[in-house]
């Protein structure tokens, strides 16, 4: 089974900023959405990590398996 690209599991919002705010304001926010958001059933014959490897991942099946990669984090260039 393959994922859609289609979509993307990093969404962002900016957060509303008055002008009369004396903070200055936060800039564009980030989040993940999980990918079984994205499937509305659970196919049959997933692939699966072994025991080790579903304790050290934390799910089963890979499909569900999303790497998180911070994206406030400065990147090495």
């Amino acid at each position: 089974m393959t994922r859609d690209k289609s979509f993307t599991l990093v969404k962002s919002y900016k957060p509303f900023h008055s002008k009369d705010d004396p903070c200055p304001p936060i800039g564009r926010k980030y989040y993940r959405t999980p990918p079984h958001l994205y499937i509305n059933f659970q196919p049959p014959n997933l692939e699966q990590f072994t025991p080790e490897e579903a304790l050290k991942y934390g799910t089963l099946w890979k499909f569900f398996y999303d790497y998180y990669d911070n994206p406030y984090r400065e990147r090495k260039s």
